[in-house]
This record gives structure tokens, C-alpha cells and sequence, in this order.
């Protein structure tokens, strides 16, 4: 009786630790950061409301408004990064990873981003060197919301969602503040090793995809950034762009619509899947 006992306690342990700690190989989670495209400017429309049980978020902020709290998976509803923020091409993204993708897997992303922000700013050597980018609240509050650290805060939202799933790639959308700087394509090389080397994750497993700004078809005012960002792949050679063409825009040639950012999400979505081998 003793016997039966003690394994019916240790079968209940492990189930129980393997509840809060083992990796579902099937739940492939996304890292996705960058400046305001990808947190998320577009206006949310019905159709982006329609979520999927195989599409999760986990949320990085207390949001009273959307009834969602830090650290826990919900399933991918916009907006995906800050309370108030809009439609991002993580939305589309996910959303297109499980429509391709065998019912079995799971998709989770991760969205930290900050409009306005130079790519240093998840730099964890000199980020406090680009929290003051923009005096003014707007950018400060998005900042003191990531504990004044957005990095950091990412990795830890990672190193969460390490418990529950697998880590596949990494997603990236800056470059406008970082405008016609060359040496851009290294500060990017940096953070993708840091948080490579944070979580313990190798390049040949964990791809960078990397989005053009608002196309000189679309007469994006920040276009001269789209050849320099296109060099990313001479740089580290586990990333991958992806073309804005055709991918339209809000009114200040700036900023994608909802229509430019879903197929902007659809693009990322379909090189992962060929990388991916799906």
C-alpha cells in the first residue's frame, strides 16, 4: 500500500512540475521587436478580432483596458504589444504560421517594441544611452512601462515562455530612426547575438527576419534605409529580409495601413514557413 502510495505522489510531482516547466515541442514561439510599425500603428479592424486557439500572445504588460495581465498567454488578439497600441505585423504573422502549419503546433509570439526607438536601445550595453530619444511622455511612458529597460524585459518574457514552448526565430521591424546609418546592420548583429546568448539559443535553429521600412514605391520617407538594411544577410548570415513593395501605407509615408501591415505579416510568415522546411 505504501508502495502504491509513494508512486501515485511521485506521479503527481512530476506531473505537476512538468505542467509548470517541460517544453511542449509543438507550442513554437516568435520573438518579435523593433520600433512603431511593429508595436503596432495600424488601426484595428473586425476582421483582425478573429482569433485562433493555435494563436497565442504573451502578454508583457498589465492592460486594465484590454482585461489582460503580464505573463500570461492569451490567445493573439490585437493590440499584441502595449495597452493602447495597433495592428502589428505579428498579428498577420501568426496568424498565417497556423493556417500553413499541421494542427499539432501551437504559435506563440512575443511582442516588444517602441515606436520611435533607435535600434541601441536593445543594446543591453548602452540602451540608457537611447531611453532619451524623446523627452517628451510618449516615448518616456513606453519606456518606464518596460521597467526602463526594454531588453531586459524581453528576455525575461522570453525565458518565460521558454517553460512552455520552443523558441523558432526572431522577428525585427526598425530602421526609421536609425535612418541612412551604415552601420546599422552590426548594432542589429549585436542584439540578435545578445539574446542568442541570453537564451541560450544557436543561429542555425533561431533565424532573424528582418522587415524593409515604407517602399519607394509606396514614396516611403524613410526608403534610403531599405538598401542598408538589405546588406543584414552579409552581416549575419542567419537572417533574412523581408520586402515592404507594394505593402501600403498611412498618410505620412511613415507607418503601414491595416492592409499594407497584414500583408507586411503574411510575408515574414511565408519565408519562416520556407525556411522551416513547411
Amino acid at each position: 500500500m505504501k508502495n502504491k502510495l509513494k508512486k501515485i505522489l511521485i506521479g503527481f510531482v512530476l506531473f505537476t512540475v512538468c505542467n509548470v516547466f517541460c517544453q511542449d515541442p509543438n507550442f513554437h514561439i516568435y520573438l518579435c521587436f523593433g520600433q512603431s510599425n511593429m508595436e503596432g500603428s495600424a488601426q484595428i479592424e473586425a476582421q483582425d478580432r478573429i482569433t485562433n486557439s493555435r494563436f497565442l500572445a504573451l502578454q508583457s504588460l498589465d492592460c486594465d483596458n484590454l482585461l489582460r495581465k503580464k505573463n500570461i498567454w492569451y490567445p493573439a488578439l490585437p493590440p499584441l504589444s502595449q495597452c493602447y497600441s495597433g495592428l502589428s505585423p505579428a498579428d498577420y504573422f501568426g496568424k498565417t504560421m497556423v493556417k500553413h502549419l499541421p494542427d499539432s503546433i501551437k504559435i506563440g509570439v512575443i511582442n516588444v517594441a517602441v515606436g520611435g526607438s533607435d535600434i541601441r536601445l536593445f543594446d543591453k550595453d548602452v540602451y540608457q544611452n537611447y531611453t532619451q530619444t524623446y523627452p517628451e511622455d510618449w516615448f518616456q511612458k513606453k519606456i518606464r512601462d518596460y521597467g526602463g529597460n526594454p531588453y531586459q524585459h524581453f528576455i525575461e518574457l522570453a525565458k518565460l515562455a521558454q517553460t512552455k514552448g520552443v523558441i523558432k526565430g526572431i522577428l525585427l521591424h526598425q530602421g526609421e530612426t536609425n535612418q541612412d546609418d551604415e552601420n546599422w546592420p552590426e548594432y542589429v548583429k549585436k542584439v540578435y547575438e545578445n539574446i542568442l546568448n541570453d537564451l541560450s539559443l544557436s543561429a542555425e535553429e533561431v533565424p532573424l527576419l528582418a522587415g524593409e521600412v515604407v517602399h519607394e514605391d509606396q514614396k516611403g520617407i524613410c526608403a534610403s534605409m531599405n538598401p542598408i538594411i538589405n546588406t543584414l544577410p552579409e552581416v549575419i548570415p542567419s537572417s533574412y529580409i523581408i520586402s515592404s513593395k507594394g505593402c501600403e501605407v498611412r498618410e505620412d509615408n511613415l507607418h503601414f495601413n491595416s492592409k499594407g501591415v497584414r500583408e507586411l505579416g503574411k510575408r515574414y510568415a511565408l519565408k519562416m514557413l520556407n525556411i522551416k522546411g513547411f
